[in-house]
């Protein structure tokens, strides 16, 4: 069976206008590292981001009218793969808005409130972070006790959010609050649109073992916010229907596209390092290792490739978007394994003559433990599969919507 993607002549022509629109937009110094971007770097991604959504390229398939691209999920593939092919990604900034909070927009929201925020998040005039983890709520979202309350023309939202990932700025939140504290679990909570500079906002930085890419995450404290009523999405206590659209796509359900740098810095490093006087690719033990590491990533990047292409067909999509997420955190503990068996002590150094890879091998050391746990831990996932395959209920759960 062949697995690869062909393209058409149209599709090739495509693929043309954007390696010769990259060569002639992407800005000078975008450099890639393990951990947090520089302020430079991360400005010149913004740069980047804003370039590509002025083309509709930032998140091709959106409607036009809201600063997409209106193209298939194909000239999604080719703009990935030609931006992979400079080592950079159209989301390369740690923005959650165009890949879950935009799409939940979309599903749900009026049409007043998608000409209000869809532009400037599928544009990329906005960098925003989902507001989801609690103290006392992660992967159980529905149990999140951060409190609206409507007062006229606004709701006034007082709680704590935390382990919250993104980079330098951020222009908008999105979350799930709790609106009726009596109502029954799953029909009390609605969904919120916030300025992140709206008075009683604290934004507090947390120093953590994986840095989630960005360095760091955050907690975020809400302090008699009032939100304007316009910016609840998908109607009061309703807060939980529009979540299944964005978790859908957390939980690996939107498909992903594009190659693993990891991989190809780790490969990299072997056959231009030494061990016992010869490439360390040359040693049988480390190419049984390094295919290791190329099974695992040829698996991941099918599944994410099936899930793409189920949403984009409109397919029926059952269990494939947490079936991808858990085969994906296994993999990156086992993959952890076995950087351990290949590289020893190199793994585990930062910088400096003896560190793997420029540093991205201890980077993964830690971000494999780590990738665990955020988005549904491996648990939740595989509950999921069992709820959708019919495991335990009477009735299968359904797939979010994504359209």
């Amino acid at each position: 069976m062949e697995f690869e993607i062909a393209y058409t002549t149209e599709q090739e022509a495509f693929r043309r206008e954007v390696k010769t629109w990259l060569k002639e937009n992407v800005p000078a110094g975008i450099t890639e590292a393990p951990g947090e971007d520089s302020r430079e770097v991360w400005d010149r991604k913004r740069e980047l981001a804003r370039r590509l959504g002025s083309q509709g390229w930032l998140w091709p398939t959106m409607p036009k009218q809201y600063g997409g691209g209106g193209l298939t999920g194909d000239h999604t593939v080719i703009i990935e793969e030609e931006l992979d092919a400079l080592n950079l990604s159209a989301r390369d900034y740690g923005d959650s808005g165009g890949t879950m909070g935009a799409p939940s927009v979309l599903v749900w929201g009026t049409e007043e409130q998608k000409k209000a925020f869809l532009k400037p998040m599928v544009t990329g005039e906005w960098a925003t972070w989902q507001l989801l983890t609690e103290p006392e709520a992660g992967s159980d979202l529905a149990s999140v006790k951060t409190l609206a309350v409507r007062d006229g023309d606004d709701w006034v939202l007082n709680g704590h959010k935390t382990f919250i990932s993104g980079g330098h700025d951020v222009d908008m939140f999105w979350t799930i609050a709790m609106t009726d504290p009596k109502a029954p679990r799953h029909e009390n909570t609605s969904w919120f649109m916030i300025p992140s500079r709206l008075p009683g906002i604290t934004i507090m930085r947390l120093d953590l073992l994986g840095g989630q890419g960005n360095g760091h995450q955050t907690s975020i404290f809400l302090d008699n916010v009032r939100v304007p009523a316009f910016n609840l999405v998908g109607g009061e206590n309703k807060g939980w229907k529009v979540a299944t659209t964005h978790l859908e796509i957390e939980h690996g359900g939107g498909g992903r596209v594009g190659k693993n740098r990891f991989e190809e810095r780790i490969f990299e490093y072997c056959k231009t390092n030494k061990m016992d006087g010869h490439p360390i690719s040359n040693d049988e033990d480390a190419r049984d290792c390094l295919m290791e590491m190329h099974i695992e990533d040829e698996i991941n990047k099918l599944f994410g490739l099936r899930n793409f292409y189920l949403v984009h067909a409109k397919k029926p999509r059952t269990y494939g978007g947490s079936q991808s997420s858990y085969i994906r955190k296994i993999g990156g503990l086992r993959l952890t394994n076995t950087m351990g068996r290949l590289l020893g002590y190199h793994a585990l150094v930062t910088e400096g003559p003896y560190a793997a890879a420029d540093g991205y091998a201890e980077a993964q050391q830690r971000s494999g433990i780590i990738g665990v746990h955020p988005g549904g831990t491996a648990d939740v996932q595989k509950l999921i599969i069992a709820r959708r395959i019919g495991i335990g209920r009477t009735a299968r759960e359904e797939a979010g919507r994504l359209e």
